[in-house]
């Protein structure tokens, strides 16, 4: 099943939770020099994403490497059956071209040969997966629209997502781009996510779509055009410079179309695609798929290391519910020391506060100490002069030691020093160690 199957009982609450989990002041817009050197260079760390949602149909000049991108993307869509209520055909260019014009946007939505041929493809060769996207659209749409809307960004952005990642927030790419947005690890540290072993920000929806924002941002301070940062998402605002370069310095995306990568060729007219299907789905007779189950969530913050197991048993969630709300920490480990998020259903929030120390000490050595805290270091003993580890004690044998003595020195039988040493007579020679297993 799908990575994230909750959704908010009211809009307005659920961008009051989720907003919770997200510290903006600590995340500034990089100045427009950085930008411009983001533009600007040739060489640059790229948000690459997975091969897109937009592939999930055969085409007939997708590479080896792509299909097998857009096998990988199959295997946690939700097929679920959604019985239609309209006809599904085909429907005259003038049509589509009325409705994407009636559209309340920002960012040009042309109608071309193109764009028409990705309408189809989502509308009518893939309307279980739109089903899909429309139902998950109801818990992600309105953390991307509360950004954007602080940023004054263009609502249609909403949709990169779907194009990017299929709404699915752990999805990785085979480049190693990851979550919602598919960032790619030095992007993502660039604008502000936390990206080391134990927690992947890239796959937090709320703080990848602050560092989305903050990133559209600095590109359109660069082209000042939303199709050129669109292309520019997707193959690197390199390759957009080599295409400006190449069309004689046009800055319009149709103009610089044949110089761009194939790729991002078809990723702007797959965007305004993208944008008709969310919108016009149900004229098409796409139902939203139905959901698992509902679920209202909220989040608290802590500053303490704790296992999601421990949340787990302790307040009985199921540990697959819990990663699916807190899919950033990738081990299942909060850090601590610096305040995290956990995202938890709603009811069970206040258990959590009220048993928040039984908590933390449920298994505690066995599942996050790790021995973090203290090391049994090797204690030396004044009168024999051996030292401990870990509950085994060691002995160096001396000149004119025997084995009968040493064994009586430490409270044990010939036998015993025998077998915890694997000696086979008692001959012992000075300077060679005997473990002392008691």
């Amino acid at each position: 099943m799908i990575a994230v199957m909750t959704v908010h009982a009211q809009k307005a609450d659920s961008l009051m939770m989720v907003a919770d989990s997200v510290n903006t002041e600590s995340l500034e817009l990089v100045p427009l020099s950085a930008a411009d050197s983001v533009a600007n260079e040739d060489t640059l760390v790229e948000i690459i994403p997975i091969q897109p949602f937009y592939e999930l149909w055969n085409d007939s000049d997708l590479t080896d490497i792509e299909a097998r991108a857009l096998d990988w993307s199959l295997r946690w869509l939700d097929t679920t059956d959604c019985v239609a209520v309209h006809d599904t055909t085909i429907l005259p260019d003038s049509v589509y071209k009325a409705r994407l014009q009636a559209l309340p946007c920002v960012i040009e939505l042309p109608y071309n040969d193109r764009v028409r041929a990705f309408i189809i493809r989502y509308v009518k060769r893939n309307p279980k997966q739109v089903a899909r996207m429309m139902r998950m659209s109801e818990y992600y749409f309105p953390i991307f629209e509360e950004a954007l809307a602080r940023y004054e960004l263009p609502y249609e952005l909403r949709n990169l997502p779907i194009i990017e990642s299929a709404l699915n927030p752990i999805a990785r790419s085979h480049v190693g781009a990851a979550g919602l947005w598919q960032f790619m690890p030095g992007t993502a540290k660039l604008f502000g996510l936390e990206v080391n072993s134990l927690v992947d920000e890239r796959m937090d929806p709320v703080k990848s779509t602050e560092a989305a924002c903050r990133f559209l941002s600095s590109m359109y301070a660069v082209y000042h055009d939303w199709n050129l940062v669109i292309a520019a998402y997707n193959c690197g605002s390199g390759n957009v410079n080599k295409a400006i370069r190449r069309a004689g310095g046009k800055r319009d995306f149709w103009s610089i179309y044949p110089y761009l990568p194939r790729e991002t060729r078809n990723y702007v007219p797959i965007f305004i695609a993208a944008n008709y299907a969310m919108n016009y789905g149900q004229e098409h007779g796409i139902c939203k798929a139905p959901l698992e189950k509902t679920l209202i969530t909220d989040t608290i913050r802590t500053t303490r290391r704790m296992h999601l197991e421990q949340v787990s048993q302790m307040l009985n969630i199921e540990m697959s519910e819990l990663r699916r709300l807190n899919p950033q920490y990738s081990k299942d480990i909060l850090p601590g020391g610096s305040s995290y998020a956990l995202c938890l259903p709603s009811d069970k929030i206040g258990p959590f506060i009220d048993q928040e120390q039984d908590i933390l000490a449920y298994k505690a050595d066995s599942l996050i100490n790790n021995r973090r805290a203290e090391i049994d270091m090797a204690k030396v003993t004044s009168v024999t002069g051996a030292y401990r580890v870990n509950g085994v004690t060691y002995y160096t044998i001396k000149k004119g030691d025997t084995l009968s003595g040493i064994a009586k020195k430490f409270h044990c039988s010939v036998k015993q020093l025998k077998q915890w040493n694997g000696l086979k007579s008692d001959a012992i020679r000075d300077g060679k160690k005997l473990k002392i297993c008691k």
